[in-house]
């Protein structure tokens, strides 16, 4: 017996079994397992647990943050700082590495919190049949063969096989992502066109009993369930470096090579060829070095992407891990689910069809705001007999409830079937009130809705009699099944016999609103008169007695309508070269309908691919699909998995959205996850990188734009640090080729001055600059390109570089012109023509930055136009730069510390000619390139 419950591999489908059978099957019966029973098969099947398999460890985690290149880099900026004599300059620059280190570790580290809100998910405990008596007992205790005991509100333990159900309706919203509830059965299912998740008879761990009750046989436990696989798939992915990371990272070695290429061309130089001693060399060498390590980059980086963050926030947009931020800038494909986030999540009537008469039904959503329409014509309850019945009768026989807007929910919500909910809405829309109709019409009986007659019905008490009785039945359901049990109907206010000409025109309406992806159910009415004969006692009222000779209303359209702002976030996604993959739960028709409208596919006949076609694909076919227009229908986590793995395969950055359990091994497998913030579950929001707190598409698109504008951003920092390395470099190599004719037109101290002081702050402002118009008409980086490519290189070293050079030897000679050169040599040592000229050029090279930093602040537009003192922290940047080069200038102290000597009004006016020269000539290189493009 022991041996059949655990090998579950080899069993046939469990749906397709009697009572009986599964009883056998599962080592079970009737009255439940045994006690002893029970032992002996946790024994072999262990406990009904989510495990968590073990992480990284936390403390290196911490430790990666201050070990890897750049933070080595910085390691060692600062020994050359503290052994160059400037001590205050190497503690500010390991204080920046520690800040940096940890701040990265506390956005990064997020260990076991998705596997902690899956556990969240699962009661603690479960009623079960053991020894043939009701018995509480830890969720965790229990195994396969297991009875559990099912009703209305409870949270369901393991996956199961229902024996008994009345009324049976369960979310599966954790599995399926949709969150309309599913009506169970108890009887064999003999399909094989269904998933797991279809199966009527079929429920699952993580689901909850939405209304009825129900006696089920558990089938899986712990991580063999449905639940436990998504659990497993989703502790299983492991996060990669996000793009940025891993372009800092070829960046850091980029600038390493060129640092050490030349901190090791000017030691040998400065020995050889100089014939200066070693000591010297070496810290010359140093310097170097150091001059061109960017110190400021992980600071730069980091608040560039706190202010995106801050930005996105107010457009919500709440990020969890910093580096999500560029990494959305680079997405490529968005695989979205629908409901929810290109749709309101609300049902919505947009069409009434009676007797060949179409109504157009305007408003959108739950709130009761709108009207209905023949011809643009209003129509209301009170004037139109046909519409006053066919929505008395549908909400009538509705068991939902609309709630009005209150402290807790500032909208309109629903209890209930939302399909069910919009019934009432429509109603409220032509007048009618569905709260005063059940006063007026109390309900008798109810016979609920069976997935086997797709319809429901209930009695009730007429107001007034009519043609001699008090008693009338409404039924709702699929419009075939409706149709066929009517005999008759209304036209004009009269009920006619019904043809078969008219039920052509009926199923005729019915499949052109179904291809249109619309969700359509069929009224009607029966009058329950003496001479019908039926049952004295209500009780005795059965579906076969009720359900016959009806009278045909009509039909009521409705459907999930797209959010307003998503079709103008999807068009932005097509010119900004994003593709958009629709990945739902819902059915094809529904899908491929809401995609055509939003302009997600353009082409008449998309390829829709439902998860049953998916299973069977290769990952070439696949491949080969996902590279036109696709939409992705009822399909399980492990299918929406695979298709983000695919298309990872393919060179694509990923985003995907979603709400639901379902969703987070996707969440966590794409380079960038986005959950719904008002829908979303816990374990979505723990798996996810980003939040959307308005659940809106749009939000989305709007974040890309702040991905964009960081790595533009991090690009203009990086243009901006290295256009002073030349300026600082050449002097130097003047030095080297004169063999110490002409004195060093900068010392090492000076250098580092420049790089660890003046270009920090206004660096660090250019990371906060706002998205530059256009920045969405372009299509995604080519993530082969690096981040310091030949434009870069030669846009600082070669224009901006050779300007500011220019500039800073120009300022030398200023000072030596001055004072008799070229009639007398160059001074030098501790001549204090010597120290000023110096002095002179580190401030030509700050004053050049000055321009720079305003040239970096665009790409091609105009910074005229942007505004040229748009930007607070570089205007704050600039302020402070200007107050430490007079600080080094004039405080003794750090006179003689940088070897510097104070300036006159001649000096400073000289000096104040290089910004607007600067500004100037990029101006007009920027001029040429608009005309150009």
């Amino acid at each position: 017996m022991s041996e059949t419950v655990n090998s579950q591999e080899s069993k046939p489908d469990i749906s397709k079994l009697q009572a009986e059978e599964v009883y056998k099957r599962l080592g079970s019966s009737a009255s439940g397992l045994t006690s002893e029973q029970a032992v002996e098969y946790q024994k072999k099947q262990g406990k009904n647990l989510i495990e968590e398999k073990r992480k990284k460890s936390v403390i290196l985690i911490f430790l990666g943050n201050f070990t890897h290149l750049m933070a080595i880099l910085l390691w060692i900026g600062g020994a050359v700082a503290f052994f160059a004599g400037m001590p205050q300059l190497a503690i500010a620059i390991w204080l920046v590495n520690v800040i940096n280190g940890v701040f990265s570790f506390m956005q990064e580290h997020r260990a076991g919190k998705a596997t902690e809100a899956l556990k969240n998910m699962l009661p603690s405990y479960a009623r079960v049949i053991r020894n043939g008596e009701e018995q509480k007992i830890f969720a965790e205790d229990l195994v396969i063969g297991d009875i559990i005991l099912l009703e209305e509100g409870d949270k369901i333990s393991a996956d199961a096989r229902l024996l008994v159900c009345s009324d049976l309706q369960v979310n599966q919203s954790t599995l399926t992502g949709e969150s309309n509830p599913v009506r169970k059965v108890n009887e064999a299912i003999f399909r094989d066109d269904l998933t797991k998740a279809e199966t009527p008879n079929l429920i699952f761990a993580g689901t909850n009993v939405s209304e009825g009750n129900g006696k089920a046989i558990v089938t899986e436990i712990g991580m063999k369930t449905e639940f436990g696989k998504i659990a497993n798939l989703t502790q299983s992915m492991e996060a990669d470096e996000s793009p940025l990371q891993k372009e800092l990272d070829r960046l850091t070695k980029q600038i390493s090579v060129i640092a050490i290429s030349f901190g090791i061309f000017f030691f040998v130089a400065a020995i050889f060829f100089v014939k200066e001693k070693v000591a010297a060399s070496f810290i010359f060498a140093l310097g170097m070095i150091v001059a061109f390590i960017p110190e400021g980059l992980l600071p730069t980086v980091t608040l560039a992407l706190a202010m995106a963050v801050q930005r996105m926030s107010k457009r919500n947009a709440l990020v969890k891990k910093l580096s999500s931020v560029e990494t959305l800038g680079s997405t490529s494909v968005i695989c979205t689910d629908k409901t929810g986030t290109l749709t309101q999540n609300e049902m919505t009537v947009s069409h009434l069809w009676l007797a060949e008469k179409e109504y157009q039904v305007t408003g959108v959503g739950y709130e009761p705001k709108g009207e209905v329409l023949e011809d643009k014509k209003k129509i209301t309850a009170d004037k139109n007999e046909d519409i006053k019945l066919l929505l008395s009768a549908a909400a009538l026989c509705s068991n939902a409830r609309l709630l009005p807007p209150g402290e807790e929910n500032p909208r309109y919500t629903v209890l209930g079937d939302p399909t069910e909910a919009c019934l009432g809405v429509v109603a409220k829309k032509a007048g009618l009130d569905a709260a005063k109709l059940s006063t007026q019409m109390p309900r008798l009986r109810e016979l609920p809705f069976e997935s086997r007659r797709k319809r429901m019905t209930t009695i009730h008490q007429l107001e007034k009699p009519l043609e001699g009785t008090a008693r009338i039945a409404y039924t709702k359901g699929a419009p075939k099944e409706v149709m066929k049990l009517s005999q008759w109907i209304r036209i004009n206010g009269e009920a006619k016999p019904m043809t078969e000409e008219m039920r052509s025109r009926i199923m005729e309406a019915n499949d052109r609103y179904a291809r249109e992806g619309l969700r359509v159910l069929a009224v009607a009415y029966r009058l329950l008169r003496k001479e019908d004969n039926l049952p004295k006692a209500m009780s005795a009222y059965t579906p076969d007695i009720i359900e016959q000779n009806l009278v045909f209303i009509g039909l009521i359209v409705m459907a999930d309508p797209p959010r307003p702002e998503v079709a103008a976030a999807v068009e932005e996604c097509r010119r900004a070269g994003i593709r958009i993959i629709m990945i739902t739960g819902d059915y094809g028709l529904t899908a491929e309908s809401i995609a055509k409208r939003i302009g997600i596919v353009n082409g008449p006949n998309p390829k829709v691919i439902s998860g049953l076609e998916l299973e069977q694909l290769s990952d070439e076919t696949l491949k080969e699909y996902l590279k036109e227009e696709i939409i992705f229908a009822r399909v399980a986590p492990e299918q929406k998995l695979r298709v983000v793995t695919n298309l990872q395969e393919m060179g694509e950055i990923v985003a995907v959205t979603g709400d639901g359990v379902n969703d987070s091994p996707a969440l966590k497998k794409a380079d960038i996850g986005v959950a719904m913030g008002i829908a979303g579950t816990d374990v979505a929001k723990e798996a996810a990188d980003m939040i959307l707190t308005d659940d809106n598409f749009a939000s989305i698109v709007h974040a890309i734009e702040e991905g964009r504008a960081v790595y533009s951003n991090i690009r203009k920092f990086l243009l901006y640090i290295l256009n002073s390395n030349m300026p600082e470099a050449v002097p130097s190599a003047l030095f080297l080729f004169s063999r110490g004719a002409i004195p060093l037109p900068l010392t090492v101290m000076q250098i580092l001055t420049i790089d660890l002081g003046t270009d920090m702050l206004p660096a660090l402002g250019l990371g906060t600059e706002e998205p530059e118009p256009g920045i969405m008409d372009k299509p995604p980086r080519n993530l082969k390109e690096p981040l310091l490519n030949r434009k870069l290189i030669t846009k600082a070293f070669l224009w901006y570089g050779l300007l500011g050079s220019l500039a800073s030897i120009i300022s030398y000679l200023f000072v030596n012109i001055q004072n008799g050169w070229p009639n007398v040599p160059l001074a030098g040592g501790n001549d204090p023509i010597y120290i000023k000229a110096t002095t002179m050029t580190l401030a030509a090279i700050v004053f050049c930055q000055i321009g720079a930093v305003f040239n970096c602040r665009t790409e091609k537009q105009s910074v005229l136009k942007r505004g040229l003192f748009s930007n607070k922290r570089v205007n704050l940047g600039i302020v402070v730069e200007v107050i430490l080069i007079a600080l080094l200038v004039y405080m003794p102290p750090l006179q003689k510390v940088f070897h510097t000597a104070a300036l006159n009004i001649s000096d400073w006016l000289f000096l104040c000619i290089w910004p607007p020269v600067i500004l100037l000539i990029e101006e007009i290189r920027k001029s040429f390139l608009r005309k150009k493009s």
